[in-house]
């Protein structure tokens, strides 16, 4: 295959199959990683390389079930449900469960990277194909008929490298990410939780309404210690309360998409007029957005000032309480939080609730040096996750105009992309 040829999936692999899920009654199927075998979700699938799941099945789970062992390489791609057409890409040997079609590439013929981006490319024209009115169904059938365009493996070759250079340096900045958090987070915890922050030997503990506390710090509640604002919509019957905005606005899924810790811009923006003319309140960059309706406990801090619609509690940061401290509270005491959510429709955690929860005030000293040291991980983590949508948005610029053609890359010089920048 030297030139551009139409294909199907079934022609470019040299195999295609499902998994399947070992009994749930059986917990001797199932194992906590790492041991055992990955077993991968649908849910799993984000459009990302799997190098790890959140269960693992035992050998017996594989033998005793319609699970499969399948190679490094495979493309997975989600079959039903709300993930349909979601699509992985499997970096560990690993079995699926049965919403996940698994496709295993002829090497001679078919360079699987190329494959995954070809179909991230054209998934808008695979769910299309999609069946069912209750639930979308993508069937192994409709999946290995699936005709797509690709050139001659040399090609494919040159065209996935250049996409997977752009998601190895997406991927090792998520990890960067993943790192900070879990240690700004592990900081939290050590010093506000149990009182292992440093000096801590030399102060005792005493009784409080919350329990024994550090001396020197107090109780108190949300309300007499941070802001909580609230937001609002702008009619959607007024044109001039939107066109035109430059006010980004938030909704609860610009953050249940992303999970970015620091936001990303939203998808809508208000006008002044939108502003003054709706409960929609404007907040500062540093404010912490927690949702607060339906899907609760949602946490992000936002990076420009903004406003949000009804379904969040927004907390801006002041001089005694920074971003860091007040997302990780709230992270802390998502369960509490949580068990004060009211609503029969939907649950929500209305601002005078949230006020009342108790809430304790470390010593000034000690929130300054957590301040310190938790202040330059949170930069890092800022300019990792910008970064890391910088390049999500130059692979999406790419991405159609390389495994459609569009450019060509035959004397693309693959390794001049890889040498390291000059100083």
């Amino acid at each position: 295959m030297s030139e551009w040829q139409t294909a199907t999936v079934a022609e470019l692999c040299a195999m295609t199959t499902s998994g399947g899920t070992p009994s749930r009654k059986r917990p001797d199927f199932f194992c906590a990683p790492p041991e055992g075998i990955p077993w991968v979700r649908s849910q799993e699938l984000v459009d990302r390389r799997i190098t790890r799941c959140g269960e693992h099945i035992t050998d017996a789970g594989l033998a005793k079930s319609s699970a499969k062992l399948v190679p490094p390489g495979s493309v997975l791609v989600a079959m039903y449900g709300a993930t349909v057409g979601q699509l992985g890409y499997l970096d560990v040997k690993a079995a699926t469960n049965q919403a996940v079609c698994v496709l295993i590439v002829d090497p001679e013929v078919t360079d699987s990277r190329f494959l995954y981006y070809s179909l991230m490319n054209e998934r808008p024209r695979l769910v299309e194909q999609a069946q069912g009115a209750a639930q979308q169904n993508l069937s192994q059938a409709t999946i290995r008929q699936f005709a797509l365009r690709v050139p001659g493996i040399s090609t494919q070759r040159r065209i996935a490298g250049i996409l997977t250079a752009i998601d190895d340096l997406t991927e090792n900045n998520l990890r960067r990410v993943e790192v900070l958090e879990e240690m700004a987070r592990a900081i939290y915890r050590e010093w506000f939780v149990h009182f292992r922050y440093p000096g801590h030997e030399n102060v005792p503990l005493v009784d409080s309404p919350l329990g024994p506390i550090p001396k020197g710090w107090r109780t108190s509640t949300c309300g007499d210690e941070l802001t909580a604002l609230g937001g609002g919509t702008p009619s959607k019957k007024e044109a001039a309360y939107w066109e035109g905005g430059d006010i980004p606005w938030f909704t609860p899924s610009d953050l249940t998409k992303s999970r970015w810790r620091y936001t990303a811009e939203p998808e809508m923006s208000i006008t002044a007029e939108g502003l003054t003319r709706s409960s929609a309140r404007l907040f500062p960059a540093g404010s912490v957005l927690m949702t607060s309706r339906a899907t609760l406990g949602v946490l992000a801090i936002a990076t420009l000032d903004a406003t949000t619609n009804q379904g969040f509690i927004v907390i801006p940061p002041d001089e005694r309480w920074s971003s860091g401290f007040i997302l990780e509270w709230l992270a802390a005491h998502a369960e509490d939080l949580a068990s004060i959510a009211t609503g029969a429709t939907f649950k929500e955690i209305t601002k005078g609730a949230f006020k009342r929860v108790p809430f304790l005030v470390p010593e000034q000293r000690v929130l300054d040096a957590h301040g310190a040291l938790t202040g330059p991980l949170e930069l890092q983590i800022q300019a990792f996750e910008k970064q890391t949508r910088n390049l999500a948005n130059l692979r999406d610029l790419l991405l159609p105009n390389l495994v459609t053609g569009q450019i060509d890359v035959s004397d693309l010089d693959l390794d001049a992309l890889n040498e390291p920048a000059v100083p």
